[in-house]
């Protein structure tokens, strides 16, 4: 614990900025996965034959070896940051994609028919009463995502990327604990801070307070 601690205070600006870039490639994945993900879920939700083929795609990626997907994507892509952002984001897409079907599938027929009877059209029935209604379930999505994300990143000096993962791999490859844990144990409370915080906006959004 000594040295972990004497590891942290001389470096510590140097971890600021592992966490920094960490955070950015986790964003950039989301992001991407939201600007992709709510509107597959929108599609799957409206074409049943399309909703099955998009959930078994997101699924096969999903279960697919994080490592074995960064070589891949490594092949094609080079090394560095924008192979893990990638992989990120295809990681990311499930949560996003399925919470987002449910979501707009649990909406009640009857308000549906509601909009319809105001002179709705489907896309402002869309944007005014699914989406809003489907919401939390698109934040439950999010939060598994981003959990998942935070947790994958830490691979990605194995494709040239960087982030926390430097220092985990530094410590497993140098026998360093106290670099070890200078990585894993700023990603570990990365991943609860994404989860209490997305936690409590689910929260409030749902039940609003």
């Amino acid at each position: 614990m000594e040295l972990f601690i004497r590891y942290i205070g001389e470096n510590w600006a140097d971890l600021l900025v592992l966490t920094y870039q960490h955070i950015v490639m986790v964003l950039l994945g989301l992001a991407l996965a939201l600007a992709a993900g709510v509107p597959l879920g929108i599609a799957a939700s409206r074409h049943r034959t399309l909703g099955k083929v998009i959930l078994t795609v997101a699924n096969i990626i999903q279960v697919f070896p994080s490592l074995a997907l960064l070589v891949l994507l490594m092949i094609v892509f080079g090394l560095g940051s924008t192979t893990v952002v990638i992989g990120l984001f295809l990681y990311s897409l499930l949560p996003v994609i399925r919470n987002t079907y449910v979501g707009l599938t649990q909406v009640s027929p009857t308000l549906l028919e509601a909009g319809r009877g105001v002179g709705m059209s489907p896309m402002q029935i869309l944007i005014n009463v699914q989406l809003p209604l489907a919401l939390p379930f698109i934040l439950t999505g999010i939060r598994v995502a981003a959990v998942i994300a935070i947790g994958v990143a830490t691979i990605a000096p194995l494709v040239g990327g960087s982030g926390l993962g430097r220092e985990i791999y530094a410590g497993i490859n140098m026998d360093n604990p106290a670099r070890l844990y200078a990585g894993a144990i700023p990603a570990a409370l990365l991943a609860l801070l994404a989860d209490l915080a997305l936690g409590r906006l689910h929260r409030t959004v749902k039940f609003g307070k």
